[in-house]
Formats: C-alpha cells, sequence, structure tokens
C-alpha cells in the first residue's frame, strides 16, 4: 500500500527529488511518484489528490518551482499532511518557488522545505517521521539514523 505520493511539477523535477526517492527506498516506504502539474493538468491533479487516501495515502511530497503553486493546490484538496520542495530556478535561483510554497493563506497549510535537493531529502525524513508516530519500524530507522550522524560528528577531530 502507498503510504507517500511524490508528486512533481515536471518531469525535469526528478533530478531534485532522486535522493529524496532513493531515501524512501531505503526506509522500505510504501510511495509512489507521479508528474501532476498545477497548472497544466489541474483536473487530473484534483481528481488524484481526492482519491488519494482510500488509495492508502498518508502524506504528499509536492516539488515544483516557478510559481510553484503545486503544494498549495494539493493541500486545497485534502486533508493529509503536505510538504512542499522549492525547486531551484534559473531567473531567481528557487526563491519565486520558496515564496510561492511557504505563503500559503491561512486554513491551507503547507509544511515548506528548503531549496532544492536537500530540502527534498528532508520533504523525505520528515513524511516518515510523519509515519513514524504508528510505525514502529520506520521510527527505529529514523533513530538510528539520527544516531548515526551524531557519532559522525563526534568522530571529527580538528
Amino acid at each position: 500500500m502507498n503510504k507517500i505520493s511524490v508528486i512533481m511539477g515536471s518531469s525535469s523535477d526528478l533530478e531534485t527529488l532522486q535522493e529524496a526517492i532513493n531515501l524512501l527506498k531505503e526506509y522500505k516506504a510504501g510511495f509512489e511518484v507521479k508528474v501532476l502539474s498545477a497548472h497544466r493538468t489541474p483536473k487530473e491533479l484534483e481528481a488524484y489528490v481526492g482519491s488519494a487516501a482510500k488509495n492508502g495515502v498518508k502524506v504528499f511530497i509536492a516539488a515544483a518551482g516557478g510559481a510553484a503553486a503545486l503544494a498549495g493546490v494539493i493541500a486545497a484538496h485534502t486533508t493529509l499532511p503536505v510538504i512542499g520542495v522549492p525547486i531551484e530556478t534559473r531567473s531567481l535561483k528557487g526563491l519565486d518557488s520558496l515564496l510561492s510554497t511557504v505563503q500559503m493563506p491561512a486554513g491551507i497549510p503547507v509544511a515548506s522545505m528548503s531549496i532544492g535537493k536537500a530540502g527534498a531529502k528532508n520533504a523525505a525524513l520528515f513524511a516518515l517521521e510523519i509515519l513514524g508516530i504508528g510505525d514502529k519500524s520506520i521510527a527505529g530507522k529514523l533513530a538510528k539514523h539520527k544516531k548515526a550522524m551524531r557519532v559522525k560528528v563526534l568522530k571529527i577531530k580538528i
């Protein structure tokens, strides 16, 4: 059963999301990846989001650049958590994407990550943390991950 839905506004966003997808595979989390645009495929996006909960989706990761309306449109059509990943753009280096993702009106929450690949990785970890509330296996793997990061830092000798 899919638990995490990863949606990107364009196939060009896959490069940014690849590490997040790899992380979800590593954790053996159920997920699916879709390309759906808030602007170019609004009807298909609405239909997909509307049926997601009954298909086992528990959380969305939405990555888009430029106007980056994807996360907000998803959030407008569901009560499930939505995590936005702003994609870096050539013209404004992703600041446009970040502002479009983070500046949601009251009542339509979107958890916004940082711009680019770090944001995508954190989105996957945040989605796993949400699922970890009710899944001891995922929670245990996350605890090991954080412990490994701690140990790595403590081993640094300067």
